[in-house]
């Protein structure tokens, strides 16, 4: 140990960094962590966390305005007002709180937080500039967990103000009127849910042919219906947002996504930036050590999470999170921690992504886990197995009528020849809660078959995947 300042460095404190040192004091390992910016990385402070605070405010102000719903509950409310300043510091106050709780766990397990830029200058060795000026410090191990940023296409101009990312949409500091969504993927679905509860006209524009294009089809026809169309949303697909310039109003050419022909100008008062996030991997020494990005700037990893240079791991280099390019998740991030710290010790470990569930927090929600119908077929041809998809619906479900929400369906994928479940999908009340119970189906290797006779509550909307569960026929 004395050859070395630390057992384990981790460049990088978000939620994936996090999980990694508390796993690598657990395993008796001296730790440090690095930070740039602030404790929790983009989840806590520029996403999962602010964004959810924003979302519970405005579905709160969604389900009282709702009075046909309400009514048909025998409940009458009166005028439904709110303050956006009030809802934006209910956001950042729980932000405050969870980077606080975030520092205070490191603090108690006496892992050292270093507050500065890190970058590996050799094998083994991290500089690190901070306020006081620049020191180096060494690592057995080193793990790299350098998040991503907003990515912002070319032609777009941001100003922060008219023109701005989810990363500025967070602090809500106004409701526009008019707003157009340039995405329509989990963050474009969550910002218009947002900001269709607060009053704003939605515009959503979407390059790829189709609305949501990484869900599953069934939930996206559904979603379309349920969280699009009744709505003040109007849509494009297939076009691109050529060109934004911020200003008052906002202008924005429309181009078709094939020819990029201009088809139309669109003058709104805001326009948010949705188009997903790239990795945060430029500046932190990869070079020095002989380590290419790919070229969308992912650092390669191999299954156990070590970097890799030439087809070979790097010695004692290691790297997870959002900057490995495997899925763009907090929780996916901290498994990937975990597992490196495993890896690290001796211990073999490495990720089920499959098993990885995910989630949108609109009203209703979305949540998937494994592989989408038409994924599961395309494997299902390639390795010769049939693919059988069951769906059930919450409107046959008590709890769902109960509530009166019954607008929502349950998916499954599974293999026929064999019971695997392959894949779930759900949108509808509670969805992101409803889907761990399939990840972890999916995680353990428990076959429909079997499902099948586990107990669930009555009346709970647990029950919907239990019927799914139950119609699923299994051909040997």
């Amino acid at each position: 140990m004395a050859e070395f300042d630390y057992d384990l460095i981790i460049v990088g404190a978000g939620v994936g960094g996090h999980g990694a040192a508390l796993h690598a004091v657990k395993q008796g390992l001296k730790t440090a962590i690095i930070e740039a910016k602030d404790m929790g990385g983009t989840c806590v402070n520029r996403g999962c966390v602010p964004s959810k605070a924003l979302l519970a405010a405005s579905g709160r102000v969604r389900e009282l305005q709702d009075t046909n719903h309400l009514q048909s509950l025998g409940v009458n409310v009166g005028n439904v007002s709110f303050d956006h300043s009030a809802i934006a510091q209910h956001a950042q106050s729980l932000v405050e709180k969870i980077r606080g709780d975030m520092s205070n766990s490191l603090n108690r397990l006496k892992v050292d937080t270093i507050n500065g830029w890190g970058k590996v200058v050799a094998p083994q060795k991290v500089s690190v500039l901070t306020e006081e000026g620049e020191k180096t410090i060494t690592g057995r191990d080193i793990m790299l967990s350098p998040g991503s940023t907003p990515f912002v296409p070319p032609g777009i101009q941001l100003d922060g103000k008219t023109v701005y990312t989810s990363d500025d949409a967070l602090k809500l500091s106004w409701i526009p009127d008019w707003i157009a969504i340039i995405g329509s993927g989990y963050i474009g679905l969550e910002f218009s849910d947002i900001y269709s509860a607060l009053g704003s006209e939605i515009t959503m524009i979407e390059a790829l042919d189709k609305l949501m294009p990484g869900f599953d089809r069934d939930i996206a026809k559904i979603a379309e219906r349920v969280l699009i169309k009744p709505r003040d949303i109007e849509t494009y697909s297939g076009v691109l947002a050529k060109s934004v310039k911020p200003g008052s109003p906002v202008v924005i050419e429309l181009a078709d996504a094939k020819t990029k022909e201009i088809t139309e100008v669109l003058e709104v008062d805001a326009a948010l930036v949705a188009t997903g996030r790239v990795p945060a991997t430029k500046n932190i020494g990869l070079e020095t050590i002989g380590v290419e990005t790919d070229r969308r700037g992912y650092i390669p990893v191999n299954d156990n999470l070590q970097v890799v240079s030439n087809g070979e791991p790097v010695p004692n280099l290691w790297a997870i999170g959002d900057a490995t390019g495997k899925m763009m998740l907090a929780h996916a991030a901290s498994a990937q921690g975990i597992s490196a710290v495993e890896n690290i010790c001796g211990n073999h470990h490495q990720v089920n992504y499959r098993a990885i569930p995910a989630a949108a927090f609109t009203h209703p929600e979305i949540s998937y886990v494994g592989l989408t119908e038409d994924a599961a077929k395309e494997l299902g041809k390639e390795e010769g197995f049939p693919v059988k998809s069951v769906r059930t619906y919450f409107k046959a479900n008590s709890k769902a009528l109960a509530e009166g929400e019954e607008d929502g369906v349950a998916k499954i994928i599974y293999r026929q020849d064999t019971g695997e479940l392959l894949g779930a999908h759900i949108i509808g009340m509670h969805a992101s809660d409803l889907i761990q119970e399939a990840a972890n189906a999916i995680a353990s290797g428990e076959p429909v078959q079997n499902l099948a006779f586990n107990v669930h509550t009555h009346p709970t909307l647990s029950e919907v995947l239990d019927e799914a569960f139950k119609r699923a026929e299994v051909k040997s």
